[in-house]
């Protein structure tokens, strides 16, 4: 029975064992009779519970019921001790009747209790309440009958509450406890999801201990339904020892619920780290599995380095998609790496052995996916500086072919110069730009053999895999060099063009130089040439210089033509026409025809004048001579003609091919007459004399 199924019934204070004994060491039972009709029903529940409670032991020595008929009838008080035949009557020995001091002395009952000892099985006696205490020791008596016993019915019930509670929870949860602790040292599988079905108990562990140590507490204390030492004198006991509080049953299921309890939870321990390993186990299923599936997969599908540098940003922008995504499972690679850590250092040999393989296939996988990952972030950043280097040498080459398909007229060999200087250096920058193509494509090349496998179970080389790509960097730069050799065989074109021309404005300028030249050589020809000489001796080498310097001019003009004639084969090379040969040739010649003029005239003057002066230094002799003997006088005549001819060939003007007349009579005659011609008539007429 159990107080909560009648707690209505117990509140009504029926009956109640105050923790009182008699002087055999029975229990009091007491049975306080109010005025108001009382249930025969409830009181025998009450009564029914009541002798529940006490051991066997206790039940042995008896029970003295103490019933309080002071504010009763008599007729309910006869029905309650024949009831107590019924329901206690081995346990009762004596039944204490109080009765009322003014009615029951004056008034005798029809009905004797102790006649009926046999019958009833106890012996029944009438006794008011001032002589209890001849039966019943005052510190067993509640202060309602004159004693000294404190008993609180409340309390107690309380506290009967709470035991009956404990019992029932920490009764129930051992028989739990022990099924789960008994289930887990099976080893068949389904005794094991039954256990792990049942692996939480109904009440929880915690509160059902705390729950049976403030009982026990309470109890040591005496302060369940008990008094804390005797009344009046008489030595401290404790009522409910051993006896009705069951003190020992409380330690005994305590000590039973903490093993029970330490069992179950080094089992939960051992489920938990079970369960630890299975989920850690599971998660690093799932990492392993992804990045060995689903992101391979990915990578596999991304081994393109793209045609150009936007494909390759898209590329780039589509892994790095794919590291958003593995980067979410490496963060639960860390967290398990943690957890793995974290249990290592508290874990058995099997367990540690099975995390140590499971920490290194993950870390295997991991690693390997992360080295694959940044294999192909290096690929695709060498792909973009390829791509880059590849689009800006394409822009040099068009530029340079630009350059070399425009057509060329430069208006001078220093702007031809300077063309040709920024053709050669266009030329070095794609050279330099070639070979760092080369050096990217090589080291992309590099970088796409050097990728790891993406998964050991198909270690593929992965040049295999990228036969494509290589394909695409050599033709690509193939491409460029062939470009680049067709730029450089224009620009030899170019540069041969540009070094005719070069060629063709320097001939130009020395054949403009040479005709210059002739010029000054003419001007001086008949400016400064003026002189036949004082005597032969002077003229002859006057006219010796003469001829030199006609030798010098003679080069002159001959070079000036050899320039003009390379000007017109350099021209039907260049296949272009000048500026300037069309008229240097005639103002060549031309100036060159007035030299010859000039030139010859002047020659033929120096030879006048060496036979005059030749003659005349003749004569001269003559003259000496005459003094002693006669002189031919042929000679003579000689002399006067040779010196004529030379005056009349002074007074002619040069005429030149265009028909101008450049006359130099006024500066030859006067020095010629003066000095020779008047000499000579002088010795003439001073021969004739003398003849």
């Amino acid at each position: 029975m159990e107080a909560t199924t009648m707690l209505p019934i117990l509140k009504k204070k029926l009956a109640f064992l105050s923790g009182g004994k008699d002087r055999r060491s029975g229990l009091i039972l007491t049975i306080p009779l109010s005025s108001d009709q009382t249930s025969m029903e409830e009181l025998s529940a009450t009564l029914d519970y009541l002798l529940s409670i006490p051991s066997e032991k206790c039940k042995a020595r008896g029970f003295t019921v103490i019933v309080d008929g002071r504010k009763s009838q008599w007729n309910i008080v006869k029905t309650v001790v024949l009831m107590l035949q019924n329901v206690i009557p081995a346990e009762v020995s004596l039944v204490c009747v109080l009765k009322p001091d003014e009615f029951w002395d004056k008034k005798v009952t029809h009905f004797c209790f102790w006649k009926e000892k046999d019958r009833l099985g106890f012996e029944v006696i009438l006794v008011s309440a001032n002589k209890l205490t001849r039966y019943i020791e005052p510190s067993q008596l509640t202060d309602d009958f004159g004693g000294s016993l404190d008993y609180d019915h409340c309390d107690w019930l309380n506290k009967r509450l709470v035991f009956e509670k404990f019992t029932k929870e920490s009764t129930s949860l051992l028989d739990e406890l022990s099924i789960i602790n008994d289930g887990d040292k099976s080893g068949s599988v389904d005794k094991e999801k039954a256990a792990e079905s049942a692996l939480l108990p109904s009440f929880d562990p915690e509160t059902v201990l705390q729950t049976g140590h403030e009982l026990l507490s309470e109890l040591q204390q005496r302060r369940f339904n008990g008094s804390e030492g005797g009344g009046q004198g008489g030595p401290a006991w404790c009522p409910m020892d051993e006896e009705l509080l069951a003190q020992p049953q409380v330690m005994k299921l305590l000590d039973s619920l903490r093993e029970q309890y330490t069992k179950y939870q080094d089992l939960c321990r051992q489920r938990n780290k079970r369960t630890q390993l299975d989920e850690i186990h599971t998660k690093v299923m799932q990492v392993v599995t992804w990045l060995q599936g689903p992101g391979s997969e990915l990578l596999k599908t991304q081994q393109a380095i793209g045609d150009s540098m936007r494909a390759a940003q898209t590329l780039q922008q589509k892994h790095e998609e794919i590291e958003s995504q593995h980067s979410e499972w490496f963060a639960v690679y860390v967290e398990l790496n943690q957890q793995i850590a974290a249990l290592l250092s508290a874990g058995d040999e099997e367990e540690v052995v099975e995390l140590k393989a499971l920490q290194q296939q993950l870390s295997d996988v991991c690693y390997r996916q992360a080295a694959s990952l940044e294999s192909r972030q290096n690929v695709l950043q060498a792909a973009q500086c390829f791509h880059s280097t590849t689009q800006e040498l394409s822009q040099q080459l068009d530029g340079l072919l630009g350059m070399l398909c425009a057509d060329v007229a430069p208006a001078d060999g220093a702007s031809i110069q300077q063309n040709l200087k920024l053709l050669e250096e266009k030329l070095q920058t794609v050279e330099a730009g070639l070979n760092s193509l080369r050096e990217k494509g090589t080291l992309l090349l590099e970088q796409m053999c050097s990728q790891p496998a993406c998964s050991p179970e198909a270690p593929e080389s992965p040049v295999v895999g990228q036969q494509d790509n290589v394909q695409q960097i050599q033709s690509v730069m193939e491409e460029m060099q062939l470009r680049k050799q067709r730029c450089e065989d224009m620009v030899d074109v170019r540069r041969l063009k540009m070094l005719q021309m070069v060629q063709l404005f320097k001939c130009e300028e020395d054949a403009l130089q040479s005709v210059e030249w002739l010029s000054e050589l003419l001007d001086a020809l008949l400016k400064t040439h003026v002189r036949l000489g004082d005597d032969s001796q002077e003229t002859r080498t006057m006219l010796d210089k003469h001829r030199k310097f006609v030798d010098v001019a003679q080069s002159t003009y001959d070079y000036g033509r050899q320039l003009l004639q390379a000007t017109v084969v350099l021209c039907q090379s260049l296949r272009c026409t000048t500026r300037s040969s069309g008229d240097t040739l005639p103002r060549l010649n031309r100036v060159w025809k007035q030299f010859s003029v000039s030139a010859e005239e002047r020659q033929q003057r120096l030879e006048l004048a060496l036979n005059f002066h030749t003659i005349a230094e003749q004569d001269t002799l003559c003259f000496q001579v005459l003094q002693q003997e006669c002189v031919d006088s042929e000679s003579l005549d000689e002399v006067d003609s040779s010196g004529k001819t030379l005056l009349d060939r002074l007074t002619m003007p040069i005429i030149f091919p265009d028909g101008y007349k450049y006359t130099i009579l006024d500066l030859f005659f006067s020095y010629f007459y003066k000095n020779h011609y008047q000499l000579y008539a002088k010795h003439v007429k001073h021969v004739s004399y003398r003849a």
